[in-house]
């Protein structure tokens, strides 16, 4: 597994060098001078023989600090590409429709192999296996989980999703991600958020594996701090995005876009990555966890895991997620009279966590970087005997929980399986035995 980047009291050096800062802000960009027009998003005739387009993540009429647009100038218009074709990747599943029923048991999976460097090239696209779903992209609800396992980079073709955003979460290896806008690097220990419906391109520094949270929901946005305050947890000055940035001719491309839970492919005559200039605020962006800063309790009793949330995709119900992002990064343990681990407990929301690196406090042997749990809805669960052991009886010192980051994906809605999920071989039969050896209390 690749070690995550050395943390240092000065974070900001932690994150790949990106000219625009600040989720949700409006930026503009030029990879050819004066390609940008001024004043004004349509020109008759753009600068340079460009063509404008207009990409929009919400409706037109979304509240003014909710809408989400971008537009590009560019060599050719995206509407130039040939006709769909049935794209065969049999491990890619979308929507509750597609996923199977989940028996009310926690669920815990081994992490996935790792491709071989010297194995048959396989890339991002189709490296790609969905492990649960739920929800409907037709109708803006649910989100879905993937593995990914890739060896070979993207070559000669691209991806879009026009189901949801793609949040990608790297655990071995560095992705160079190509967008229309600009390039984009994320290591183990950063995330990276692509909007959905734009086109990008993923390459690999030899084998990698991570995952991706596919919302099919409302965009995500920073959670709101309530009574925190103003600062704390993901900073909005922490995400990063790129410049303009245009790809030398090169083609054919094949172009590979996911739409209504299928995949599709299509013949583009050039390279899509031939935005010139472009300005909005619809755009990729990655996030260092490390800048993440943790708040917990400093008296006692341990918090809500709500108190992690990066980034989240409200539904109609307030507080009630479409989808959570949520981190369990490094951080003090102080409370005073308190198990600190997380607690035993059922949940409404369900969770579905995965381990990028280090060790994780509730399940210190079982749980390995890469690997994944499900607790659905009302499924009990928490700390293995082990962890519930040692924290019982630890003297209760000050104590950091260093060189680690687990992750996991909360939503309403409950989770279905994959085939891939039951039976890919990666399945813990043996997980509900880490609580086997708590016994009854006995009454006084």
């Amino acid at each position: 597994m690749n070690a995550p980047r050395e943390a240092t009291a000065d974070v900001a050096a932690a994150a790949a060098p990106m000219p625009h800062a600040g989720f949700g802000n409006h930026f503009e960009s030029e990879a050819l001078p004066g390609a940008l027009p001024i004043g004004r998003n349509n020109p008759q005739r753009p600068a340079h023989g460009l063509f404008a387009e207009l990409l929009s993540g919400t409706a037109f009429t979304a509240p003014r600090d909710h809408n989400r647009r971008t537009w590009l100038y560019r060599r050719r218009p995206s509407a130039v590409v040939g006709p769909a074709r049935p794209y065969a990747q049999p491990w890619i599943r979308t929507g509750a429709a597609m996923g199977l029923p989940a028996a009310p048991d926690p669920l815990r999976w081994h992490p996935p192999t790792v491709p071989a460097a010297d194995a048959p090239a396989v890339d991002f696209v189709d490296g790609l296996r969905t492990m649960v779903v739920n929800g409907d992209p037709a109708l803006h609800t649910g989100v879905a989980v993937h593995v990914y396992g890739a060896n070979a980079p993207m070559r000669g073709r691209a991806f879009s999703s026009a189901d949801g955003e793609m949040l990608i979460v790297p655990q071995h290896g560095t992705l160079t991600i190509r967008t229309e806008l600009g390039v984009l690097a994320a290591a183990p220990g950063e995330i990276a958020l692509i909007p959905r419906g734009m086109v990008f391109r993923v390459e690999v520094d030899g084998p990698a594996r991570g995952f991706v949270a596919e919302n099919h929901g409302a965009a995500f946005r920073l959670p709101e701090l309530g009574p925190i305050g103003s600062n704390g947890l993901a900073n909005a000055r922490d995400f990063r995005a790129p410049g303009a940035a245009i790809e030398p001719d090169a083609g054919p491309v094949e172009l590979v876009r996911k739409s209504g839970g299928a995949l599709w492919t299509s013949t583009l005559a050039a390279t899509p990555f031939d935005v010139a200039a472009w300005h909005g605020n619809l755009v990729p962006m990655v996030y260092d966890t490390r800048r993440f800063n943790t708040m917990g309790t400093v008296s006692f009793d341990h918090p809500d895991p709500s108190i992690f949330t990066v980034l989240t995709s409200p539904s109609d119900t307030p507080g009630w997620a479409n989808a959570d992002f949520v981190i369990f990064p490094p951080r003090w343990m102080v409370a005073e009279d308190t198990f600190r681990p997380p607690w035993y407990h059922r949940n409404v929301m369900s969770e579905f966590m995965g381990l990028v690196y280090g060790q994780y406090d509730a399940k210190p042997e079982g749980f390995r970087p890469g690997g994944m749990s499900l607790h659905n809805s009302f499924v009990p669960h928490g700390p293995d005997a082990e962890a519930w052991e040692r924290a019982t009886n630890a003297p209760l010192a000050p104590h950091k929980l260093d060189q680690t980051l687990a992750f996991m994906v909360e939503s309403r809605w409950p989770f279905r399986l994959t085939e891939y999920a039951l039976h890919g071989g990666h399945l813990d039969a043996r997980y509900a035995e880490c609580w086997a050896p708590l016994a009854r209390r006995p009454l006084p």
